[in-house]
């Protein structure tokens, strides 16, 4: 996996939230931190191990300094399924 994959869409490929969209807001050495922008938030991201997700593609815009809002990642993750689907 690539060292910085902050900023990316990635989806679940293990446990209760398979195939499910999110987009990483950090990482460690084994985990990254997953939000969604409903469920899993900002301010609460989802832990899961590096080896359960698959990268996606990387978000178009760049991260903010003060770091990605619950709104950007909702609209973030329905513009790439809109383009999925067509």
């Amino acid at each position: 996996m690539e060292a910085a994959m902050i900023g990316m869409l990635a989806v679940s490929k293990a446990g209760h939230d398979k195939r499910k969209i999110y987009v990483i807001t950090g990482e460690d050495d084994e985990y990254v931190y997953l939000a969604d922008g409903r469920k899993r938030t900002v301010a609460a991201p989802k832990k899961k191990n590096k080896k359960h997700i698959q990268i996606i593609r990387k978000i178009q815009t760049e991260r903010p300094n003060d770091g990605y809002s619950d709104l950007e990642i909702k609209r973030t993750i329905k513009r790439y399924q809109e383009e999925a689907n067509v």
